[in-house]
């Protein structure tokens, strides 16, 4: 391997993305400090911000999905992909990367596809427990696929899979000894049960509804709520409820502090997205998973399904969830031997230092 390997990092949309994606790249930066990096990622999606701001550099390809419900915009999808190929095709030109990486999103496709048109060995980085189209076909010229969930030979060729687990940012599972710390934060009584709510960034519509409707019974048993209402819901929750609604409600649009909340809380209540699912499995707290019925081939319910198979999480999916989240929720914080029973399976279920062991692997694809 030459002293300066030069590695491209493509895909994100979404932070299940590109948090992995970052965590990869900070990881080769540890091992080869030298190595160049370079991020593509879609023009007009979160990591075009993202990335900059964790210190890479990124270029953009005017690469986006189908879009449901629209013909109009995608009949100029098939001149997307061929533009976007056409652009990656000239980025390895110019950056003359020694091997590539795809995290998934929108932009991993076109620039594995270009890597593998140039014969330059590409590693895929697959999240969730159902693999999608793109990645599967991708995956058949992949030097290795690294993986977070058992029985993944059903998309990929078995003699190049690894499981790694899914890297996480370190600073939002670091937890231990932060109880009191993170309940001053959120100014709520250490001493009281707590139940965290966390939709991510944008928000999840169901796990809003179900904890408005039902603060009367969380407030009735004294239980306190961290409730992260995301971007898109937390205006109209404040406007109905006011910002100081309850001393034992603490409503935020976004938590900057993510440890804090984890360490504050007793019962976590979460969409099932792949990354989220890798930090809960480190935390080792007692969870509730409601899989958001809006992403690409159910693929939430099968990551959830997972855990579930383990004794390691509890589903409770979407179209119920409005009745009976709160009262599942409630009552499992309550039964200390069910909770105590979650938390060790779940821990059971957690796969540390993936950035490292996948960085490692990418390593060893430059000869």
């Amino acid at each position: 391997m030459n002293n300066s390997p030069k590695i491209i990092i493509s895909g994100g949309g979404t932070g299940g993305h590109i948090f992995p994606a970052v965590a990869i790249a900070n990881a080769l930066k540890r091992m080869v400090p030298t190595c160049e990096i370079l991020f593509v990622g879609a023009i007009g999606r979160m990591e075009m911000e993202k990335v900059p701001a964790a210190g890479y550099k990124i270029i953009g390809l005017n690469i986006s999905g189908m879009q449901r419900g629209s013909i109009i915009k995608n009949l100029a999808l098939p001149f997307k992909v061929i533009g976007s190929v056409r652009k990656a095709m000239q980025i390895i030109n110019d950056f003359k990367p020694d091997a590539v990486v795809g995290v998934g999103g929108y932009a991993s496709g076109p620039l594995l596809y270009a890597a593998s048109l140039k014969g330059i060995p590409y590693l895929i980085q697959e999240q969730n427990s159902y693999a999608g189209i793109t990645n599967k076909w991708l995956g058949k010229k992949a030097s290795k696929i690294c993986v977070a969930f058992d029985d993944m030979d059903q998309f990929f060729p078995a003699d190049r899979i690894l499981k790694t687990g899914n890297p996480v940012r370190q600073e939002v599972v670091d937890i231990k000894g932060k109880h009191f710390q993170g309940a001053e934060l959120l100014k709520l009584d250490p001493l009281k049960k707590t139940i965290m709510v966390t939709g991510g960034s944008l928000g999840a519509g169901t796990l809003n509804k179900a904890i408005e409707k039902h603060l009367p019974d969380i407030l009735a048993q004294d239980v306190q709520v961290i409730w992260q209402t995301g971007k898109y819901y937390y205006k109209g929750i404040i406007e109905r409820l006011g910002l100081e609604y309850h001393p034992n409600v603490r409503i935020l649009e976004f938590l900057n502090k993510m440890d804090l909340a984890y360490a504050a809380a007793d019962v976590i209540v979460s969409r099932a997205g792949a990354g989220t699912i890798a930090e809960l499995c480190l935390i080792k707290k007692p969870v509730i998973l409601v899989p958001s019925p809006n992403v690409a081939e159910d693929h939430q319910t099968k990551n959830a399904m997972a855990l579930v198979k383990n004794g390691a999480a509890i589903l409770i999916n979407d179209r119920s969830a409005e009745d009976t989240l709160v009262k599942e929720a409630l009552a499992l914080l309550n039964n200390k031997e069910q909770s105590e029973k979650l938390s060790e399976n779940i821990g059971e279920m957690a796969l540390p230092a993936a950035d490292e062991i996948i960085a490692n692997e990418v390593l060893k694809l430059i000869k």
